[in-house]
């Protein structure tokens, strides 16, 4: 059996609040298999961006076994942590941050760039994955110009320029109509199935959540 894309075992991580000490996750343990889109679903304050935050080794404070392509996290330095991300992980947020005084394509391109890419080759991957997302005409506008929609596209063209092997996504489309967010999360789960990664998707939203290959929920800093 192959080993999954990623996985977790034992995932712990407290917060402590003046005197108190807040549990949000107590043991979670999570498998996703390669090319797998799972729905991490949770009410608000359960925990999900917590576990976002620990996959994709954003900061440190957690116990426990966490496993991106057959590495153990725990046993990275610092650098070793950060290429590991570099290499494996895409983000995509609620809020798109992208780079204000870049337009599309750049935003797209900036991030080949930084893993190594050749210009040309990263320019090309961008106008492929903009294009793919419908935004062949809008690459060439910064995303003051960009409605929220349109802005998400390029996040998650951004999310996808390095080919990860897993694209972690919070709450994706929460800012965004529910029209919007329909059309947006359709082309991502489109978009990350032709690439063949692996995605896992906090979201509240159940109806959104059906979507996907397979739901995992967060209650009471465990997963079911």
């Amino acid at each position: 059996m192959n080993e999954p894309v990623l996985s977790t075992t034992g995932l712990k991580r407290s917060f402590r609040q003046g005197q108190a000490v807040i549990d949000v996750l107590r043991g979670a343990d999570l498998a996703i298999a390669r090319g797998e889109i799972v729905a991490l679903v949770g009410p608000s304050g359960s925990g999900k961006s917590t576990l976002l935050q620990a996959v994709g080794l954003l900061e440190g404070g957690f116990e426990g076994s966490i496993r991106i392509e057959g590495r153990e996290a725990a046993k990275l330095d610092s650098r070793g942590r950060t290429e590991l991300r570099r290499d494996a992980l895409g983000f995509v947020y609620q809020f798109h941050h992208l780079l204000p005084d870049f337009n599309a394509h750049e935003n797209v391109v900036l991030p080949q760039l930084i893993h190594g890419a050749k210009a040309d080759q990263a320019q090309d991957r961008a106008t492929t994955l903009l294009s793919a997302l419908g935004l062949g005409e809008r690459m060439e506008h910064r995303p003051n110009q960009l409605s929220g929609g349109e802005q998400q596209r390029v996040a998650v063209a951004r999310a996808l320029a390095n080919r990860p092997a897993i694209v972690l996504a919070d709450e994706p489309t929460g800012n965004l109509d529910e029209h919007t967010a329909d059309i947006v999360l359709a082309e991502f789960l489109r978009l990350v199935r032709e690439e063949g990664s692996a995605a896992l998707v906090a979201t509240h939203n159940e109806r959104l959540a059906a979507r996907m290959d397979r739901v995992v929920r967060l209650h009471e800093g465990f997963i079911g």
